[in-house]
């Protein structure tokens, strides 16, 4: 099996008379790392599209590989086996937001279009732009030190919306934060990417969020995909089709993740008896 890792077509997934491309293509993708007894495989054969203008979320035990296939996409590591496409780079977000405690919140986010080549004269209004699409307009000569941890997790959106991404890859980003801030950052992100595919230029904003957390995956999504213990696999998947705005602790929200919740006990009974 060819083992490549590839930034497919132009920025905006399409061309001329076809269909857009996948956001992410991730095809027939296996990940071995050495160990002391030799090889352990942490990805097995995975299949997964991201279509322009999805969210997806990765749910499964820990250890299961979610992190792993995150990097894999993002390209930080390469696939032991299997092709992972993307239309661009994709832009990045941590379970910690990761901002250079020396600059500003503005200065951060700057730093971020001046790695994309904007000229210096726009970066600070398009910062200031980026800001106020998080709601902290006015933070920008904030130090990272004045501010609380979810406005710490919403500087470091603004900076991975300022790469320009088609793709944003979210590796548990609100894991940290207390539950009414998560809440919070729930709405602000589901109004984001909601205002991203509202472009009038068409071009989509997909999202691959990591999480262990199923009423999260849930109140995110609009597809869950469920990875089995290692090696992961793709075990099983659900369209979500419950309206947005949701609320974490809706009916339809918490029926589904009774469900979904049974399934990955299941995966990890079926662990614990190898």
């Amino acid at each position: 099996m060819t083992t490549t890792v590839t930034e497919a077509g132009p920025a905006d997934g399409t061309s001329a008379g076809a269909a857009p491309s996948p956001a992410a293509r991730i095809a027939h993708v296996s990940k071995s790392f050495p160990g002391p007894a030799g090889d352990q495989l942490v990805l097995d054969d995975i299949t997964l599209d991201v279509a322009p203008g999805e969210f997806v979320t990765l749910l499964g035990a820990s250890g299961c590989g979610k992190s792993t296939l995150l990097n894999l996409v993002a390209g930080l590591d390469a696939p032991s086996a299997g092709t992972i496409e993307t239309p661009g780079r994709p832009a990045l977000m941590f379970q910690e937001h990761a901002l250079f405690p020396w600059l500003t919140a503005g200065k951060n986010i700057e730093l971020a279009l001046k790695l994309r080549g904007v000229p210096k004269p726009e970066r600070r209004p398009r910062a200031e732009e980026l800001l106020e699409r998080v709601r902290l307009a006015g933070a920008h000569g904030k130090r990272v030190h004045e501010l609380s941890g979810g406005m710490r997790q919403r500087v470091a959106l603004a900076r991975a919306l300022a790469q320009d991404s088609r793709l944003l890859l979210m590796d548990e980003p609100f894991a940290a934060l207390d539950a009414i801030t998560r809440d919070v950052l729930h709405d602000e992100l589901t109004r984001v990417w909601h205002a991203a595919n509202d472009d009038p230029d068409g071009r989509k904003l997909s999202v691959l969020f990591v999480t262990h957390n199923v009423r999260e995956a849930v109140r995110l999504a609009e597809r869950v995909v469920l990875l089995s213990s290692r090696p992961g696999r793709v075990a099983r998947q659900w369209t979500v089709d419950i309206p947005q705005p949701r609320r974490i602790e809706d009916a339809a929200v918490a029926e589904l993740s009774v469900e979904i919740t049974e399934e990955l006990r299941g995966e990890i009974r079926r662990h614990g008896q190898h």
